[in-house]
């Protein structure tokens, strides 16, 4: 196949295809890919290209009629990658043994879930809750959370790749709706001749943040980053090369930091957890009319008291003349880029699920997979989710080890 230089999504795939086209997997493995219908959510976890790649290694996979056509992927391609193309989700689901979805299951979709079914897709532990667990417990799902998916260098794949879309959006989402025809102050991020830049105050120091910060230094704002983990901010500073400032995340440095913020990113991650909510309601009211809020942690609960949940059909509400952008989704607005970012993680997964023989032995071997698991053989095997929801848990390693 001729690659031409600056067809970078190609190049990206290539590199997947020589890594992992070698042999067929130890057992067939029977994949379903089910049109998201969440939320506005746009992406699908694998390209036609990851699909070539499954089906070159004896798996079969059933993609929903039009599953990728709002991240630009037709069905024609999915089909000619070796893909059976489902008229419905129903034959979805009673074709696959595997589920392989972004949004986590709506309850008409839990309904299509059959005993013993393998689930891999995002958990969203702000709007998790306790009936959904229970069936999922109830039908001996295995199921897999892409918040969860850790592997032995302490990285989240999914998560981090999701994080640096998310901190690069939420900075163009921040400089947009400060445009006075979004209702916005009617500035700019990047200060011109004789004219100071906008302040970004960035709230935590992980992977969203950095790259908020990134963007926003890109733009030529002021940027604020904040968190109490130092070592974060040391490293920050470093990667930065100490163009940011940086304080620890008091009230105090928070109240003062947001009265002068023309644009706020909440982005406290913690991984497997709620986000902790660190800006009041009082703060909010302190805040310029005009500015803007973007809490890019909202399907974790959001950073910020005054946030409640949007949707990308209807982004964006006001509270105390401050516009707020609390969409749990972002990556989905560039629901392409997302896809290939998705396939990139998922598709070497999956062959390792097949290259094992079944789940259990996969899971015994794969580190991250394990981790990830949070519903496993009628048990809740996360100690977090139990917690939250007052739940008993097992640990998966005992699950396995024990035979069950």
């Amino acid at each position: 196949m001729d690659i031409k230089p600056l067809e970078t999504e190609q190049i990206g795939i290539q590199t997947l295809e020589k890594q992992l086209m070698t042999s067929e997997s130890n057992i067939s493995l029977k994949i379903g890919l089910p049109k998201e219908v969440s939320n506005d959510e746009r992406r699908i976890c694998l390209t036609p290209d990851g699909v070539s790649i499954l089906k070159a290694n004896g798996h079969e996979i059933f993609v929903e009629k039009e599953a990728g056509s709002e991240a630009n992927f037709t069905d024609q391609e999915y089909a000619d990658a070796g893909a059976t193309i489902a008229h419905g989700i129903d034959e979805v689901y009673q074709k696959s043994e595997m589920i392989v979805k972004v949004a986590p299951p709506t309850e008409e979709e839990l309904d299509l879930l059959e005993d013993n079914h393998i689930l891999i897709s995002a958990l969203h532990l702000g709007n998790a809750n306790e009936p959904f667990i229970e069936t999922l417990i109830e039908r001996s799902i295995t199921a897999i959370g892409f918040e969860f998916i850790r592997g032995e260098d302490k990285e989240f794949p999914i998560v981090r790749m999701m994080h640096e879309i998310t901190g690069s959006m939420a900075v163009q989402i921040g400089a947009h709706y400060l445009e006075k025809g979004e209702g916005g102050q009617g500035i700019m991020l990047g200060g011109i001749s004789g004219i100071p830049p906008a302040t970004v105050v960035i709230l935590g120091a992980g992977i969203t943040a950095e790259y908020a910060a990134r963007t926003a230094l890109g733009y030529g704002a002021q940027v604020f980053v904040m968190d109490n983990d130092l070592a974060r901010l040391r490293h920050l500073e470093n990667a930065l090369d100490r163009r940011i400032i940086t304080a620890t995340a008091n009230y105090q440095y928070i109240s003062s930091a947001l009265a002068y913020a023309d644009v706020v990113i909440g982005a406290t991650e913690q991984e497997g957890d709620r986000a902790p909510c660190m800006v009041t309601e009082p703060m909010v009211m302190n805040m310029k009319p005009g500015s803007v809020i973007v809490d890019t942690v909202i399907d974790q609960g959001g950073c910020v008291a005054t946030s409640r949940t949007t949707t990308h059909s209807n982004p964006i509400f006001s509270a105390h003349e401050v516009i707020h952008y609390c969409v749990p989704n972002i990556p989905s607005n560039v629901a392409r880029t997302a896809t290939y970012a998705l396939n990139n993680v998922i598709v070497p997964y999956l062959l390792d699920i097949g290259d094992a023989g079944d789940i259990k032995e996969c899971l015994w071997k794969n580190t991250a997979l394990r981790n990830g698991t949070y519903v496993y053989k009628k048990h809740l095997t996360k100690k977090s989710l139990a917690e939250l929801f007052d739940m008993p848990y097992r640990s998966i390693e005992m699950l396995i080890a024990s035979q069950i």
